[in-house]
């Protein structure tokens, strides 16, 4: 197992990513861009070694129900490889992709085998989904709200 420097030492070679010291002697590393809210890349590094990296998009990945990858036991190049990973999922495909995405989409219908219908909002930056004028939940991304309608069995709907 690595020891704290040495994660620490691997995460500070990237220079996309921001430092922030949390409580407890723990370590966040943000993702800043432009283009993308800030994104907690690796969360809650402790110096007893553990710590997480989000991977909610890293199929090959078991992450927990926040999308988050443990690190506790991963070598230099598994972590290094997870992290470069981690940062490429948060950049957008193009800019003109995720302006168009923004620009013209800002409802979809969507529905199930059942005929039931949720409607995919965009408000104030962030992806709502409601049922009805019942709010169901909130993304502050529209791929991952998408990701969550199609695990719950939806589909757009044409109409």
């Amino acid at each position: 197992m690595l020891s704290f420097e040495d994660k620490l030492k691997v995460i500070e070679s990237f220079p996309q990513l921001e430092r922030k010291n949390v409580s407890l002697k723990r370590v966040n590393f943000h993702y800043m861009e432009e283009a993308s809210e800030k994104k907690n890349v690796v969360y809650h590094l402790h110096p007893n070694g553990n710590g997480f990296v989000y991977a909610y998009k890293l199929d090959e990945y078991a992450t927990d129900d926040k999308g988050m990858v443990n690190i506790r036991d991963f070598s230099r190049e598994e972590l290094r490889e997870i992290i470069e990973k981690s940062i490429q999922s948060l950049v957008p495909n193009t800019l003109e992709e995720e302006t168009t995405i923004e620009e013209s989409m800002k409802e979809e219908r969507w529905v199930n085998a059942e005929n039931l219908e949720l409607l995919l909002l965009q408000e104030e930056g962030f992806w709502n989904i409601y049922a009805g004028v019942n709010l169901e939940d909130s993304f502050s991304g529209y791929e991952e709200a998408c990701e969550y309608l199609k695990e719950e069995g939806f589909k757009k709907s044409r109409i």
